[in-house]
């Protein structure tokens, strides 16, 4: 029985390990690519890519654990493992765009402006943050990290709105390629924001039981 016990809690913690992992990839993948952004750097456009393959990487491992591992545990146990299915399947998609975002820049055939820039910088800054405090509120059970995050969507969504306004507002035919690029790349940094939103609300599930988005639901004024 205690050796049952015992296997019981090495999966949960293995599995929880990978999470880990897989935010600490999530957010140097964000850090790489905004060096890219500022620089243009090959070893950044390189490490972005290692990054997207690690979490393919990492969901599959987990996918080919957690099965096996989810019958043979606690209740408690069970709860913690489904979010950790949740969290790869949300990190390998943040993994996903950010290297469509790169990508999207390694395209472009002139140089970024300055002001374009700042801006991406700024939206790929706060992704970065964003995925430094889901890893924090994940190992600490904590839901003020997660909190924060929240906070953090509507101001990657008012930015990438703002880029949206300026470059439909100023495009050209001369910089139409250009500048339709740059939208993809925007609305891929703020989509990679409302995954790590889910994140933080599945924080708040493992941590408290219950379901953000149900009780929004709940307190919806009834029409």
């Amino acid at each position: 029985m205690r050796q049952a016990a015992r296997k019981e809690t090495d999966s949960t913690r293995e599995l929880r390990g990978e999470i880990q992992q897989a935010c600490l990839v999530a957010r140097d993948a964000a850090f790489n690519c905004r060096d890219f952004i500022g620089g243009t750097s090959k070893m950044a456009l390189l490490a972005v890519k290692d990054c997207e393959k690690e979490l393919d990487r990492i969901e599959r491992s987990v996918d080919e654990k957690i099965a096996g591992a989810i019958t043979e545990v606690t209740e408690s146990e069970a709860s913690e493992l489904l979010a950790c299915l949740k969290f790869i399947i949300d990190l390998e998609r943040i993994g996903d765009l950010i290297w469509s975002a790169t990508k999207r820049l390694r395209s472009l055939t002139s140089h970024l402006a300055r002001q374009d820039t700042r801006d991406l910088m700024n939206m790929a800054r706060i992704l970065q943050e964003m995925l430094d405090r889901i890893r924090q509120g994940f190992v600490e059970r904590n839901v003020e990290p997660a909190a924060w995050v929240m906070q953090q969507d509507s101001q990657i969504d008012t930015s990438c709105q703002a880029f949206f306004r300026r470059h439909l507002a100023g495009m050209d035919r001369r910089q139409q390629e250009y500048s339709i690029n740059l939208l993809f790349v925007a609305q891929a940094l703020e989509r990679a924001g409302d995954h790590c939103t889910n994140l933080a609300e599945e924080i708040y599930h493992l941590v408290e039981g219950h379901s953000l988005r149900h009780e929004a639901k709940r307190r919806k004024p009834q029409t």
